[in-house]
């Protein structure tokens, strides 16, 4: 019987079934939130970073870990491009500042790492900004955890042919069409060049103290589903949820009395009511 479940958990071409990738979500994200309880009552600081190639799925694991979390404690942080002010600060300056105090949960959608991925590739850097980036990176992040942060790092990788299909997913859909960019258009073109840098950059960073774990993305739903079981694995969390609230009886509302509805500008029920 059980090695008929496990059987049941694909299907034929090798996909997760949705009721069974649906299933697995739930419980993870439950996990999540316990796990953001405990970080609220330890005052612990959690940092996790995402890197990967364009389309390679981060924003959607991202998704899937906060949206059943508090935006108060677990945040997204999404830089853009840096402002002129910014670009003459030390580089690490503008993300030292979106890093969690106590309590706290900071996933960064691209990080620091963007001087070692696309700064060099496009060539938005100078020779010396890149080499002093690859030196300094690791002291920055062994300052990090001596500081009591949680420093955890995923680079996602895709295939040349699935990156390809997602490109083209992403132009047919008109709701995601404004996750294309002309910068993944013209990273698109030096798929070999990402490739080096991306092989120079663990080279230097990949460290004990503060490793990458690579995530198998060709496939959304496991990728995403191994990312958060890996995430909650390296995290010695304990079960801090609340207890359940029981409701006390609603108070009588005595001499209250409602203004006429007339009176109030409703939203137009557009979609009508039921057959």
């Amino acid at each position: 019987m059980k090695e008929k479940k496990s059987h049941n958990k694909f299907k034929k071409n090798g996909k997760l079934r949705n009721s069974y990738y649906l299933a697995e979500l739930k419980k993870l994200q439950i996990e999540l939130v316990k796990l953001q309880e405990w970080c609220k009552a330890t005052g612990q600081k959690i940092v996790v970073i995402f890197e990967g190639r364009d389309a390679a799925g981060k924003g959607g694991v991202i998704k899937r870990i906060t949206e059943s979390l508090n935006p108060r404690v677990a945040r997204v942080v999404a830089l853009g491009t840096p402002t002129e002010k910014e670009k003459t600060q030390w580089y690490f300056q503008r993300y030292v500042a979106h890093l969690p105090a106590a309590g706290e949960i900071v996933l960064f959608d691209r990080s620091w790492y963007n001087r070692a991925g696309v700064e060099r590739v496009m060539g938005f850097c100078t020779e010396d900004e890149y080499w002093e980036f690859l030196r300094s990176c690791p002291k920055f992040e062994n300052m990090l955890i001596r500081s009591g942060i949680r420093l955890i790092k995923y680079w996602f990788s895709v295939s040349e042919e699935e990156q390809e299909k997602r490109f083209i997913a992403r132009i047919k859909d008109p709701t995601k069409r404004w996750k294309l960019s002309e910068m993944d258009l013209k990273s698109r073109e030096k798929w070999v060049e990402y490739s080096k840098a991306k092989d120079d950059m663990f080279e230097y960073t990949d460290t004990k103290i503060s490793p990458w774990y690579v995530v198998d993305a060709d496939d959304k739903k496991k990728a995403r589903l191994n990312t958060i079981h890996h995430l909650l694995s390296l995290i010695p969390y304990e079960d801090m949820t609340p207890p359940p609230i029981e409701l006390p009886p609603r108070p009588h509302t005595k001499g209250y009395v409602r203004p006429p509805i007339q009176e109030q500008t409703f939203v137009p029920d557009v979609y009508g009511q039921p057959d």
